[in-house]
């Protein structure tokens, strides 16, 4: 049964659309060869009715058929186009606001929701250092925060090595145990 039929819609008098109906499943594989995809296919035949249903129905063609598949092949090509300025901008887009290693993305910059939580993190743990005892809490600010190797740290702090490895160990312990992670 037809989907006229099953709707209890009447036939359009349009001969353009009639020969539509009538060889749709056609024009979905038609499309779907050249696509390769059933769902592009059906939305193609899709826009060819819509093109076919608000054309100038005065217009008449000798051959009806091939002006059918003369305007599925331009809803195909329309389609091509379109999806090609659409790269093309992504492209475009993507060269200007993200920076690239070979052929991957490089995000330059976190998620703003990344960087405000980050942000809230180090705030915390630096307002938490601030409660460590004065020898802990200058091993972690220049080991941790400023960056510097235990040596580094050794030398600034005029003390050993493994000092510093001890009061940033007991630092971690500490600051772990207050902010629970």
């Amino acid at each position: 049964m037809s989907l006229l039929a099953e709707t209890g819609a009447q036939r359009p008098t349009d001969p353009l659309l009639e020969i539509y109906l009538e060889r749709r499943g056609n024009l979905v594989r038609y499309f779907a060869a050249r696509c390769g995809s059933p769902g592009v296919a059906e939305d193609l035949a899709q826009e060819l009715y819509v093109k076919i249903a608000t054309r100038d129905t005065t217009v008449t063609a000798d051959n009806p058929v091939a002006l059918i598949y003369r305007i599925a092949n331009n809803v195909m090509l329309d389609r091509a186009r379109g999806e090609a300025r659409s790269l093309a901008r992504d492209a475009a887009w993507r060269r200007v606001t993200h920076a690239t290693v070979g052929d991957e993305d490089v995000a330059e910059l976190a998620p703003a929701d990344e960087a405000v939580a980050s942000r809230q993190r180090l705030r915390q743990l630096v307002e938490a250092a601030g409660d460590l005892p004065p020898r802990q809490q200058h091993a972690f600010r220049l080991h941790k925060l400023e960056g510097k190797s235990h040596a580094e740290t050794a030398r600034v702090m005029g003390i050993s090595v493994k000092s510093v490895e001890k009061h940033v160990s007991a630092a971690l312990k500490a600051l772990t145990v207050r902010l629970g992670r």
